[in-house]
């Protein structure tokens, strides 16, 4: 991000903002196997298809999913696998900073982890 300009960091903050919210990430967790119908994701995610339109929406504006109209049903599929890349990475980074946190605690618990 070095020597990014304003408008670009706008962008860049933008992206962020839309993975920022479990919800969407739960999305997008259900569409990196097979592309699927708003009501689908509504029922596997437990809201509103109302609630699940919204958070795709704002998916499509960032560029994070595709939507495609078939007869009267809205399918929605992953635009950009390397949303995937970034998330595995990101969640590989927390594994390792829970592990050295619990690693750490151990050592004041003597006997805990036997």
């Amino acid at each position: 991000m070095e020597h990014l300009p304003e408008p670009a960091l706008q962008q860049v903050a933008e992206y962020f903002q839309a993975l920022a919210e479990p919800t969407r990430l739960q999305i997008l967790n259900l569409l990196r196997a097979q592309e699927r119908k708003v009501g689908e994701i509504a029922e596997l995610c437990g809201y509103t298809a109302a609630n699940v339109s919204r958070h795709l929406s704002m998916l499509q504006q960032r560029g994070f999913v595709v939507r495609e109209s078939r007869g009267t049903s809205a399918y929605y599929r992953i635009a950009d696998p390397a949303v995937y890349e970034l998330c595995d990475l990101v969640c590989g980074h927390i594994a390792r900073q829970s592990a050295s946190l619990m690693r750490e605690r151990a050592v004041f618990l003597p006997g805990a982890s036997d």
